[in-house]
């Protein structure tokens, strides 16, 4: 399946395919000096497969989580290229999950004012969502994703085949973003969760691809978020917070599973109990203990806030959507349906 993002300037192709990531060379220019931005998360093999594909490989290998995306990272990207005598002949694949998507091209929008920037994201997380649209950055200041540039990449290979070794939790932590988009865009899409039994019986290449469309067609109208892409933070204006603040715990949650539960503080109550029941389903989290105050604080220095309240994105009836500007004192209202003891 190929899903084309046509923007007016940089549109790509994303193929979808069992086995591409053996036969990538093929899909990408890979004659060239290629640095391949991973994590130590992420299969060792993934990495050979794709380095024996490279005329000239070098690998750059994080720590994997969220606490990775930061400057100091990005700095020593930047140095690894230099080291190694990049130019802008040359490209930047990232091979990992969100962390090392974002991480990586942002890494390669600032080398030399921007070179090539490919990438082959292995979670269900990054294949139906942050591996497509542009988007890379850092965190910073205890702000997710405040530092960074709207980067499109050349090319996105996404091989469901990667998916064989991640754990059941990381593949219901992934299935949050595509549960997301068909709230807010495709009431069968998410009818078809509703009806699977499990994980298992879900068709997952018609779920990504699906989910891509969606993030795709969405992403062709609103390249940097000047509108209809904010519909995209469905479930992230308290779920972020939730995940800010759960990080300074021994008992953090993962980037889904928090969204997976600000969905639910910003819906109707029919919508909410639909979208329970999927998340019960896929073993995913309906609520958390969490500091209240940490998390607010982290909700208010979003760079979605401004003097006027916070823009969320607000579903009344399953695939549909608005946008609600809410005060700081309905957000807190809303986030404490959700906290539990």
């Amino acid at each position: 399946m190929i899903v084309k993002v046509n923007l007016p300037i940089n549109g790509y192709e994303i193929k979808i395919e069992r086995g591409i990531l053996k036969k990538a060379k093929d899909e990408i220019n890979l004659n060239r000096r290629v640095m391949i931005v991973t994590d130590d998360g992420v299969p060792e093999k993934y990495a050979e497969i794709l380095s024996e594909q490279c005329k000239m490989p070098h690998k750059f290998v994080l720590k994997n989580g969220e606490e990775s995306k930061n400057l100091d990272n990005f700095a020593l990207i930047e140095k690894a290229l230099l080291d190694n005598d990049f130019s802008r002949k040359d490209c930047v694949v990232a091979l990992g999950g969100g962390v090392v998507g974002d991480l990586a091209g942002f890494a390669a929008s600032c080398f030399m004012r921007g070179i090539d920037f490919y990438n082959i994201p292995t979670t269900v997380l990054s294949q139906v969502d942050s591996s497509v649209g542009g988007k890379t950055a850092v965190d910073f200041m205890g702000v997710k994703n405040i530092i960074g540039a709207f980067y499109q990449p050349k090319k996105v290979l996404i091989d469901p085949e990667v998916l064989n070794t991640l754990s059941a939790r990381q593949i219901s932590n992934g299935l949050v973003e595509a549960i997301k988009m068909a709230a807010t865009f495709d009431e069968d899409l998410f009818t078809g969760f509703e009806k699977a039994k499990d994980t298992d019986t879900l068709d997952f290449e018609t779920v990504i691809g699906e989910a891509i469309r969606i993030k795709a067609d969405v992403v062709e109208k609103d390249e940097k978020e000047a509108g209809l892409r904010k519909v995209l933070n469905f479930g992230h204006t308290l779920g972020h917070g939730i995940e800010a603040a759960l990080q300074k715990t021994d008992s953090p949650l993962l980037h889904g599973e928090c969204v997976g539960i600000g969905m639910l503080t910003m819906c109707d109550e029919e919508v909410k109990a639909r979208i329970l029941n999927v998340l019960k389903k896929f073993d995913l989290p309906t609520g958390s203990a969490f500091d209240f105050d940490d998390a607010m604080e982290a909700v208010t220095h979003d760079k979605k806030s401004s003097e006027q309240g916070i823009s969320a994105v607000y579903v009344s009836a399953i695939g549909t959507y608005e946008i609600r500007n809410m005060s700081n004192e309905e957000l807190a209202k809303r986030l404490k349906t959700v906290l539990t003891d």
